[in-house]
């Protein structure tokens, strides 16, 4: 099988089954499940016969979850780093969704329009998943393998968990304080005809709780990726391949990112010991042969060009076209190169980039090197700065491994946990060091206070997440009451971003 048509398959990329998947069945199949609203019982019935299908269906939520509505574009680099006034939108904008949205005029049309279309993916994710649960539960039957099955159904449910999180850091209440309470759909429902059910924040937490309960349990004794080294799993030479379904587990929901999703969720929920202890936990985690599990790997993929991090990835979506959307969205040339700056392109300016990284040693910082291009010119011939982290030289070898990646768990952000959750001054300098090792700065200076780290610890999620969607939540689960770069005051207005009209509680 040729490299680039098997990596894509194994790597769940979103476009599968139209350049992949060669065969008309399959391609029937997985467009037939991306509809997660079935034309008959029957088909459903036919669809979860066999364990092809359950794979089939399980392909289909990582497709939808790349796609440019959800983690593909709008919830990874442009709507929700919009919504943390990351970008600078320029006046003449015709991206008027995200100019709406970067001012937090969520009563517009097209803030509206795109809210709904985030919303909607999400939810065609989750329905996806839960047809899998709803039949993959006590269904062993349809697969060769028990542990085939407890994968294909522990994923399912870490996909649920993944997508259910982010509807309720968008559209949930604060989870700090506040005075607006909201309650949001938890969605099980695999019908157009069930109206899920609506939950309090607590009772939505506790929803999140059991469903990565249940996906760790699966993936416990199951998964490929607590036996072997992500890398190995790109092999070609291991016993497992004879099943390749379980191979490139670092493109998937695997154990250790279900494990990271648990801390992520527990940070914003309010349990800071849980999400302490996981992180700590991951961290350290050793594979039977002693390797670290997923180590720091900035400075290393830093030096290689892999700008996205992806040896330090728990969880990574495929995206061959990420490329295209760097160049339409931020840049299309390498740092220094003169490159144009129009109405529609995302920047920050200069002085953007200098508050960014006050404070910091940018004499070696690999961020600063290497993800911003400052010789983006506009038509005054004042100059800007283009974001570089998901472009890449076309002619590079192993661009679906390592260019071609949207990050969406990765080591860098327990080390920020855990720093941030610990109260020992001693652990948190000592993660510090390591971190900062690995984003080539030599000269450390330890924190002196807890109240220094805080302080840090906002920031530093700024600078190591662009790009990637995690800022927004931030600000939200810290309750800041302003958004750098943003004027007017942050209040529950801002960060309750309003449910699409459509959606209604229906015990109200």
């Amino acid at each position: 099988m040729n490299i680039n048509i098997r990596i894509h398959i194994k790597a769940v990329s979103r476009v599968a089954c139209v350049t992949l998947l060669l065969t008309p069945m399959f391609l029937a199949s997985c467009n037939d499940w991306l509809d997660v609203r079935p034309d008959t019982e029957q088909k459903e019935k036919d669809q979860f016969s066999t364990e092809k299908g359950f794979k089939d269906a399980l392909i289909g939520c990582y497709m939808q979850m790349a796609g440019q509505d959800a983690y593909g574009l709008r919830l990874t680099l442009t709507s929700v780093e919009n919504l943390a006034n990351l970008w600078r939108i320029n006046p003449n904008t015709t991206r008027y969704g995200e100019r709406d949205l970067s001012r937090h005029d969520y009563t517009t049309d097209n803030a509206k329009s795109t809210i709904n279309s985030i919303y909607t993916s999400l939810f065609k994710t989750i329905s996806q998943a839960n047809l899998i649960i709803k039949n993959g539960e006590g269904n062993t039957g349809v697969f060769r393998e028990q542990r085939v099955h407890d994968v294909v159904l522990g994923e399912a449910y870490a996909i649920r968990a993944y997508c259910q999180l982010d509807i309720l850091r968008l559209f949930g209440q604060m989870p700090n304080g506040g005075q607006k309470q909201v309650k949001l759909p938890y969605s099980e429902a695999t019908s157009i005809n069930e109206i899920p059910r609506y939950y309090t924040f607590s009772e939505y937490a506790e929803k999140l709780k059991n469903d990565i309960a249940r996906a760790e349990e699966l993936l416990k004794d199951s998964d490929p990726a607590t036996i072997y080294p992500f890398k190995r799993t790109y092999a070609t030479d291991e016993e497992y391949e004879k099943n390749d379904f379980l191979m490139y587990r670092q493109m998937r929901l695997n154990y250790w990112a279900v494990r990271a999703l648990h801390a992520r969720m527990s940070l914003y929920t309010g349990d800071a010991e849980t999400a302490l202890t996981i992180a700590r936990s991951l961290i350290e985690a050793k594979l039977p042969n002693g390797t670290a599990v997923c180590p720091l790997s900035g400075q290393n993929d830093y030096k290689l060009g892999y700008t996205t991090c992806p040896n330090e990835c728990y969880f990574s979506i495929s995206e061959y076209e990420i490329k295209t959307y760097a160049v339409a969205y931020f840049t299309d040339n390498a740092d220094n190169v003169v490159a144009s700056y129009d109405e529609n392109k995302l920047a920050i300016s200069n002085e953007m980039l200098s508050e960014l990284f006050e404070g910091e040693n940018i004499e070696s910082h690999n961020r600063y090197a290497n993800l911003w291009n400052q010789r983006l010119k506009d038509e005054s011939g004042y100059f800007w700065c283009g974001f570089l982290r998901y472009c890449y030289d076309e002619k590079l070898p192993n661009l679906e491994l390592y260019y071609q990646l949207i990050p969406m768990l990765r080591t860098s952000e327990m080390y920020l946990v855990a720093m941030e959750t610990s109260t020992d001054l001693k652990e948190i300098n000592r993660l510090y060091t390591e971190y900062m090792i690995s984003h080539n700065v030599a000269t450390i200076v330890p924190f002196k206070s807890l109240d220094e780290v805080h302080t840090w610890i906002e920031n530093e999620y700024r600078r190591e997440f662009y790009g990637e969607g995690q800022m927004f939540y931030t600000y939200k689960r810290l309750g800041e009451k302003s958004i750098k770069w943003f004027k007017t005051p942050a209040d529950e207005n801002t960060y309750i971003i309003p449910l699409p009209e459509t959606e209604y509680d229906p015990s109200l």
